[in-house]
């Protein structure tokens, strides 16, 4: 994708999450998402297999205790 057409998705969903951003705001979130897809792309394009992060070796973190749970 351009940096157009990143800048005029950025504002049209803007639009329809009625965001007010103003064109610095649109800029700076349209560079950023640029920046994910990028890596996204990078990523995707990597020549991976299921031995190289085997499920059995994900353990996700507990989240911490909260006040007043029960």
């Amino acid at each position: 994708m351009s940096e157009a057409q990143v800048l005029a998705y950025v504002r049209a969903a803007a639009t329809l999450l009625l965001l007010p951003l103003d064109d610095a705001s649109l800029q700076a979130v349209a560079l950023h998402l640029g920046r994910t897809a990028a890596m996204a792309q990078l990523l995707a394009a990597a020549d991976l297999g299921p031995e190289d992060e085997p499920a059995q070796l994900y353990c996700p973190a507990p989240f911490p205790a909260q006040e007043g749970a029960a």
